[in-house]
């Protein structure tokens, strides 16, 4: 697959996870305990075989690119025959300046795909959860020697309005799209995988006139402009794939790995999701806990605690009597004793106080500052924030980053509530 570059859109700011994604990319947010969503876009490259991979960002890169680095844990850090390059927007005389959208991302970086002799490029969202060998897709791309062929799968009808949607005719060729609309016409979706061929995707670039629109996004812009006039594909995926962009969505994600034949088996020998792992000891149980239906990383220690449905990344440590249930809770936080902690999201390095409980009671009232994000009952806690011994916290209540024990007004914190989301610190 010498033949196919591969560009990993990876610049997105991500606003619908709220804080797990406000100082962060939304690629680089972890994901099933041990990795990050970006993880999966590059495992699936290189067990398909391609080990040409450039990296697109652009919003809070810092700790993706600390994550990617020179691309070991994939086996692309080579200097011929491929490898992985992070490309960041840049300032200059020509195809400069910050990306203004998927197409705008690529646009700016043609010198990228051109530098080579390659027949397709291969455009992947950086942000979707999958395992996926796109080998058959770029074989159906050659056998309909189509300009671009967009992989596709069904979702819910009640979710149709979140993804580009399409109509086909009875060859798969795309007929019709529209991005994100508002009364879908059906219900599968563009799983934002587009496979061009070279040329095409070049030449689009360069056309100029009253009838061409300004190429600033696919699904807005590209896919719509090239249905009339060239030859647009459908490929139907039928394996597991997770656009994990919501609160909800990216718990639910999460939760499904604890059943006991997941649809996304991340134990499948023949298809491993890579990771850059930190050097960490096993995880450690001690006698008289009970942990059950749950994905306990590396350097993980319960201390006579209950650890019930829930993902811990590693380093978490869940002392004596604490309860962690229904929960993703992320690297180096700590649950103190006693503590209860009942369908959350806790970002990394939490304090947890002695006795406190986060995830009180039946009153599921939405966020007031974010209800559209989070009205299912998840309470969600930023990075380095300390929970005071003690405290009763709601359910869809907003905790943001570095809060200390002076930021709670009361000791009950009633559902619905929001505490100190605006910090601005950059983390990883």
């Amino acid at each position: 697959m010498n033949d196919v570059v591969v560009m990993i859109l990876a610049g997105g700011q991500g606003e619908r996870l709220s804080i797990l994604s406000r100082q962060r990319a939304k690629p680089a947010v972890p994901f099933a305990g041990k990795y990050r969503i970006i993880d999966f876009a590059l495992s699936n490259c290189v067990n398909s075989g391609l080990f040409d991979i450039a990296v697109l960002t652009q919003y809070r890169p810092h700790s993706l690119n600390e994550h990617i680095g020179h691309g070991r844990p994939w086996d692309l850090d080579r200097e011929r025959n491929g490898g992985v390059v992070i490309l960041q927007p840049y300032l200059g005389r020509s195809h400069s300046g910050w990306y203004r959208g998927t197409a705008d991302a690529v646009y700016h970086n043609l010198f990228y795909i051109t530098r080579r002799p390659y027949t397709d490029v291969l455009i992947l969202a950086g942000d979707h959860v999958y395992a996926m060998d796109y080998r058959p897709m770029i074989a159906f791309h050659r056998q309909h020697d189509a300009d671009v062929t967009l992989a596709v799968q069904p979702v819910p009808w009640e979710e149709a309005s979140r993804f580009g949607i399409m109509l086909v005719d009875d060859e798969d060729r795309v007929i019709q799209f529209e991005e994100k609309p508002a009364k879908p016409k059906s219900n599968l979706a563009s799983m934002g995988i587009y496979l061009f061929k070279r040329d095409v995707l070049v030449d689009l670039f360069s056309l100029h006139g009253p009838d061409v629109p300004e190429f600033i996004d696919f699904g807005q812009d590209v896919i719509p402009f090239l249905i009339p006039t060239g030859k647009v594909f459908a490929y139907r995926f039928e394996g597991y794939w997770q656009d994990v962009g919501t609160i909800q969505s990216y718990w639910e994600a999460n939760m499904a790995l604890l059943e006991d034949l997941p649809k996304l088996n991340l134990y499948d020998p023949n298809w491993r999701i890579h990771t850059r792992s930190e050097e960490r000891p096993p995880a450690k149980i001690m006698d008289g806990s009970v942990v059950s239906r749950s994905l306990i990383s590396n350097g993980c220690i319960i201390i006579r605690a209950r650890v019930e449905h829930s993902v811990l990344s590693p380093g978490v440590i869940v002392h004596e009597g604490a309860v962690v249930r229904d929960s993703i809770v992320m690297t180096d936080t700590v649950i103190g004793p006693g503590a209860v902690v009942d369908r959350c999201i806790l970002d990394k390095s939490v304090q947890v106080g002695a006795g406190s409980y986060l995830g009180y009671g039946d009153d599921f009232t939405p966020n007031w500052l974010e209800p559209t994000r989070l009205y299912s009952g998840i309470t969600l806690v930023g990075r380095k924030a300390v929970i005071p011994p003690g405290i009763v916290v709601g359910r869809n209540v907003l905790i943001g980053p570095d809060v200390n024990e002076s930021d709670f007004p009361s000791r009950e914190i009633p559902s619905g509530e929001t505490i100190n989301p605006l910090a601005t610190v950059v983390w990883s």
